[in-house]
């Protein structure tokens, strides 16, 4: 069994007491906050059985790392994952195969090319379980892991959506393209916007850092290239917003 880690805040800790309440060890609380949150978060904890642990200010953050823990932290066992990207297409392709015709839903991935700051991944994550998104995917070298920043950011959706770091981005999206997936990277400078991307069928949609965007070899791997329209003073989006504005269109097309 793999230890256990450490979630924080009331979005972290909420969502895995929703959806998965029997791997919560012990939840720790800071018993001076006596807040309308508080009191209906501790509701839902013990309605979940969940262990409650009195803890000051001092212990939570020497637990958590940090003060950002709005005192609330729990510790948690890891949760059964999909441990690689060909599983996961594997699954997603059988479970297709199973369904009527009609109600078969193409692959949306999510592909973060230089996105190191932990603050923006999380709320990457947190876009993408909004979306539906199948997977997340970033190169091992250019790219924030998973820590407890980022799982607070996410809101939860550190522990709902699959993320994969690769040793080379541009082969793994070669591979994607071998499976049929259209790769749709962002460009500030592409003539064409996303508004007049066909986002219906499978696709990964592949955004760069703030600033300086993909790299170039990502670029040129890409099957297209697409831009967000700007109609104001400022050049560029933040990668969350860019990757909301993106995932999103594609959920209106496909509805």
């Amino acid at each position: 069994m793999s230890s256990p880690k450490v979630l924080f805040g009331f979005h972290a800790v909420g969502v895995r007491l929703k959806t998965a309440p029997q791997s919560i060890i012990e939840i720790y609380f800071e018993p001076t906050r006596r807040d309308a949150r508080m009191r209906q978060f501790l509701e839902k904890a013990n309605e979940a059985g969940a262990r409650l642990i009195e803890a000051d200010g001092i212990r939570l953050a020497k637990l958590c790392g940090g003060h950002g823990h709005q005192g609330v932290a729990a510790r948690v066992q890891e949760l059964a994952q999909v441990h690689s990207l060909d599983e996961l297409l594997e699954q997603h392709e059988a479970a297709q195969a199973d369904r009527p015709l009609a109600q078969r839903q193409a692959l949306l991935i999510l592909v973060l090319d230089g996105v190191t700051d932990p603050h923006n991944l999380g709320a990457c994550l947190r876009v993408a379980d909004g979306a539906g998104v199948n997977a997340v995917i970033a190169p091992k070298d250019h790219a924030a892991g998973i820590n407890a920043t980022v799982a607070k950011v996410a809101s939860g959706a550190a522990e709902t959506v699959p993320y994969f770091m690769v040793t080379n981005l541009a082969r793994t999206l070669n591979e994607l393209k071998e499976r049929n997936i259209w790769i749709i990277g962002t460009s500030d400078v592409a003539p064409k916007t996303i508004y007049q991307a066909d986002l219906t069928g499978p696709v990964a949609l592949v955004l760069g850092a703030e600033g300086d965007g993909m790299r170039q070899l990502t670029a040129k791997t890409c099957d297209e290239l697409v831009s967000i329209p700007m109609r104001g003073a400022v050049e560029s989006l933040n990668v969350s917003v860019a990757s909301g504005v993106c995932l999103f269109e594609a959920v209106r097309q496909r509805s």
